[in-house]
């Protein structure tokens, strides 16, 4: 498994993964839209087959956001996604983020346990962030720097 950046060729199939990850997904025109303005665009490629993908970005000065994360289904607990994460983390560091947010949808418990795994903490929770009603967990990751 490589993980690489995004190539606009790769558009049609990350669209697929975030429809078959999430109820409500990102239109394609968000995705290039996305790509366009420069954000940290990340691929998870098994075999030459993009399996996942990671959005990234500076939300403020020193506020990184991870925007989406999804791995297709059929290649989950391969580590794409803690790759994934993982590189995206790194490249975030290298701007001297204080933390790194997300939100993961109240009802999502896989997700939610995934990010307690790399020690991200729970920040609140916005009721009815969601279209459908469910809420979010906004939760970040404080950023340690050794001096």
């Amino acid at each position: 498994m490589i993980i690489r950046e995004f190539r606009p060729s790769d558009l049609k199939r990350v669209f697929e993964i975030e429809n078959m990850s999430f109820s409500q997904s990102y239109g394609i025109n968000t995705f290039k839209g996305l790509y366009d303005m420069g954000t940290g665009f990340l691929v998870a490629e098994e075999d030459g087959y993009v399996i996942g993908y990671i959005i990234f970005w500076i939300k403020y000065e020193n506020q990184g956001h991870i925007i989406s994360l999804a791995v297709d289904k059929n290649y989950r607990r391969l580590k794409a996604g803690t790759r994934l994460l993982s590189k995206a983390i790194q490249v975030l560091m290298m701007f001297d983020i204080a933390n790194i947010y997300l939100e993961v949808n109240e009802n999502n418990c896989g997700a939610y346990k995934f990010y307690k795994q790399f020690n991200f903490k729970v920040d609140r929770i916005v009721p009815n962030y969601y279209d459908g009603g469910d809420g979010a967990i906004v939760m970040y990751l404080p950023i340690i720097r050794s001096r």
